[in-house]
């Protein structure tokens, strides 16, 4: 019998001080245990690009003792909360895995599991998020004010929407994998870097006005983020991707009816990724509904792709420990989907697309020399 598997769902984007002190509370709860990472890569939930590259994230987390590293999908770690989390959801039950550790805001599992309960089993709910989003509210705040009017609680604090969501998948699909939160450190609304663990959010809002950030990442992110390169390519490419298919936006995956006109009116005119957004943006749409819309533009992933890739059909390793090695020795016997470790280890469309997505990435970031990297690619082995 192997030892208890720990999951955690991330981005990394990028690995900071509340990171380490979510592994640490997780190693003091599990002392025996092994720790398994399903991590979204090059591109993220909010539509935006990681700081880091999918390497230099498996290497740091290998460093403060992740055991595992997986690759999540691209279609899943662009897509909404729900969709995001089936995927990770269901990677870590391939696995095997035994618990699933996130931050809360509220931190109060019996709460998010009512929630959870309810959005599944009662049809009131869904009438409620029907015509609050009919009266122009986006999903989330729908969402809230659904659960707030069936039972007087609401959740809309991010790390909360998405514990709500892996504890959906967990009861949805009858999964033996037990939810556990950890209490969030610091306030996901604080732009500013104010103590040594500050949100991802202000950190990354430090790296674009030039702040120091040491006091909020460990010194191996920071060696990692002072070759970061801010480049306007993402949008060259993204405006480049829309004016040469203009008369077809609507294929393109979380392109609503109006929204391709919209986009046509005011292309040319924005300068900016940003300004595009706040022309086209009303209060039906969040910022990073817009922000992922334009992702599946740019990546070419199309409403009649969805069926397709929306599957897990292989798990690709990034990294692992000793520990890791020999978990994957004894799962490899169990599990009915490939393990692979590179892209030769599988002829299929969704690794393929995978290699093509991390390519456009590279391009974004200026870094030419990683193409050849990611195509001799093997997992990250730490070695002590």
């Amino acid at each position: 019998m192997f030892m208890k598997k720990v999951g955690i769902i991330c981005e990394y984007n990028p690995f900071h001080n509340g990171h380490i002190y979510h592994l640490q509370k997780i190693k003091e709860m599990f002392p025996d245990s092994m720790i398994i990472l399903v991590m979204s890569t090059s591109f993220t939930m909010r539509g935006e690009l990681s700081i880091l590259n999918k390497w230099d994230k498996t290497s740091i987390a290998l460093t403060y003792g992740v055991d595992l590293v997986i690759e999540l999908p691209t279609f899943y770690s662009t897509n909404s909360a729900d969709i995001f989390a089936s995927g990770a959801v269901k990677i870590l039950n391939y696995l095997n895995c035994d618990y699933l550790v996130f931050g809360s805001e509220t931190n109060d599992i019996d709460l998010l599991t009512n929630l959870a309960t309810i959005q599944l089993n009662n049809e009131e709910y869904d009438s409620l998020v029907k015509n609050y989003m009919d009266k122009g509210n986006n999903y989330p705040t729908s969402m809230s004010k659904a659960l707030g009017e069936l039972c007087g609680k609401t959740i809309n604090l991010p790390n909360d929407l998405l514990g709500l969501s892996y504890i959906k998948e967990i009861i949805k699909n009858n999964y033996n994998i037990k939810p556990i939160s950890i209490l969030r450190t610091n306030d996901y609304h604080n732009s500013e870097i104010d103590n040594e663990i500050s949100s991802a959010t202000s950190i990354r809002n430090a790296i674009i006005k030039k702040i120091d950030i040491k006091n909020a990442v460990p010194n191996e992110t920071l060696e990692k983020i002072i070759n970061y390169n801010i480049s306007d390519n993402y949008y060259k490419l993204l405006k480049y991707k829309i004016l040469s298919d203009m008369d077809n936006l609507n294929n393109y995956l979380d392109v609503d009816e109006g929204l391709d006109n919209l986009i046509r009116k005011n292309i040319i005119k924005a300068n900016s990724l940003d300004e595009l957004i706040n022309k086209i943006k009303t209060k039906r749409y969040t910022y990073n509904r817009l922000n992922r819309m334009f992702i599946h533009i740019l990546l070419n992933i199309k409403k009649e792709d969805v069926e397709i890739r929306n599957q897990i059909n292989y798990i690709r390793i990034l990294g692992f420990s000793k520990i890791g090695k020999k978990f994957l020795k004894e799962i490899k016997k169990e599990i009915n989907i490939p393990l692979i470790t590179n892209y030769s280890d599988l002829k299929n469309n969704n690794l393929e697309f995978e290699l093509y997505v991390a390519f456009i990435y590279y391009q974004i970031i200026n870094r030419d020399d990683l193409n050849l990297i990611e195509l001799k690619s093997v997992p990250i082995q730490k070695k002590n």
